[in-house]
């Protein structure tokens, strides 16, 4: 029995190690997206010039916030939630829940949105999609492909959280901290 806690305490190190660098890896882009939009601003409101490229930019890097940020909010359990029984739960009842939640609800919608968000990318590559508008940015594909890229992170996470619940019920006490 204790060989399963070790490996999934390493398995759950592991994914969650991944997904603190993601956290990283967005408070990044957040601070490249203020200052576009600061230059932005400045620059339309000043200058009076505007780029559609910029603009669209801006909600390329907040999409791709949005999305890898999932993992990482998960991990530290940031995430919507309606708290008003689950806050009074014991441990082992949040463990029931999450556990519950996460086989029947996020792994599967995880594993549908990776299938058909990849399809959807790998059609806008094959026809090399790009902004619609004059100056815009090509290469639209790219944040589609973070589309699935982001649900596979948030679906790993899942698996960390999932055996963390496994844990926390099979044992007396709470084998992995909450840090």
């Amino acid at each position: 029995m204790k060989l399963k806690f070790k490996l999934f305490e390493k398995i759950i190190i592991s994914i969650e190690k991944l997904s603190d660098r993601l956290g990283i890896i967005t408070s990044w882009f957040t601070a490249l997206l203020v200052v576009i939009i600061c230059y932005d601003v400045v620059t339309r409101y000043l200058f009076k010039e505007s780029s559609v490229a910029l603009q669209e930019l801006e909600w390329h890097i907040f999409g791709f916030i949005f999305l890898v940020a999932s993992a990482y909010t998960l991990k530290i359990d940031d995430h919507v939630r309606v708290d008003v029984l689950y806050t009074k739960f014991t441990i082992r009842k949040k463990a029931l829940i999450n556990l519950l939640g996460t086989i029947f609800f996020l792994i599967p919608f995880c594993v549908v949105v990776i299938i058909v968000s990849f399809k959807f990318a790998k059609m806008s590559f094959m026809l090399n999609e790009g902004s619609p508008d004059s100056g815009g940015l090509p290469a639209r594909y790219i944040l589609k492909f973070v589309i699935p890229l982001s649900f596979v992170f948030l679906l790993l996470q899942s698996v960390a959280d999932l055996l963390k619940s496994i844990l926390i019920l099979i044992s007396s006490k709470n084998v992995v901290s909450d840090d």
